[in-house]
């Protein structure tokens, strides 16, 4: 079993606390109040379909893309045992292709943050752009400048359970706003504890260069917005969200 492998299949197990919920109203409520009637979505990095099957649960006619193989396996896996259809495809958002125009895309779990250079961060956006309706939404949060230098960059982290144990080291990326996320992970295996390890890059971008980014595409940015809530971003604000529209 590879390590990547390991971590798609603990992957939700170590997530467990993640709010999706969250999302899955955020999206509603969003479409409710800037969509076109339209029920197609597109989950960008859909992992192993946190965000996806509950969307699919309520009506949304779904389709989730991903880098990883075997993410992808999982949340297959995990929509035929719920009951509900989703089609998954392993594609970059960089260069995804081959859909028909999507009523709302998705972009979140700060997802967007795994793209470190700039170039690929814009090309991601007029990809989005082509393959939005005329009216259609895009919605994505990142990591904010906040989050990335006072609560990762130099920080630790760790988890002692019964059968999964992790250790978790933040260092200063090469670029700015930029965080490497070293990850040690002990996993029960029988009576004994399988070692595997990950390195994620992240990296974030002021609002305002995000802002101007979607905006020469030609997107109409909606609204800007912090940590689920309906206020304008403070300082303190961890997660920024995202809601533009292609006119």
């Amino acid at each position: 079993m590879t390590a990547y492998r390991s971590f798609a299949l603990l992957y939700d197990e170590l997530m467990n606390d993640v709010p999706y919920n969250n999302w899955i109203d955020y999206v509603e409520k969003m479409m409710k109040k800037y969509g076109n009637g339209g029920n197609r979505f597109l989950d960008i990095g859909c992992g192993t379909g946190a965000i996806s099957i509950p969307l699919a649960k309520k009506g949304f006619n779904v389709t989730g893309i991903d880098l990883s193989e075997d993410m992808l396996a999982v949340a297959n896996r995990k929509s035929e045992q719920s009951g509900v259809s989703v089609a998954y495809f392993l594609q970059d958002m960089r260069e995804f292709e081959g859909f028909k125009p999507f009523d709302c895309i998705g972009i979140f779990c700060d997802s967007l943050n795994y793209l470190v250079i700039e170039e690929d961060v814009k090309q991601t956006f007029q990809n989005v752009f082509h393959y939005l309706v005329p009216g259609g939404l895009f919605l994505f949060d990142v990591h904010s400048l906040y989050k990335i230098e006072e609560l990762f960059i130099g920080q630790s982290y760790c988890s002692n359970g019964d059968d999964i144990a992790y250790i978790w080291n933040c260092f200063e990326g090469e670029t700015p706003y930029s965080v490497e996320h070293e990850l040690t992970f002990f996993v029960k295996q029988n009576r004994l504890y399988e070692r595997f390890d990950e390195l994620h890059y992240q990296r974030a971008f002021p609002i305002s260069q995000y802002k101007q980014w979607l905006e020469v595409i030609g997107f109409n940015v909606l609204e800007i917005t912090a940590d689920f809530t309906e206020k304008s971003p403070w300082e303190t604000a961890e997660r920024i969200f995202f809601v533009v529209r292609r006119p």
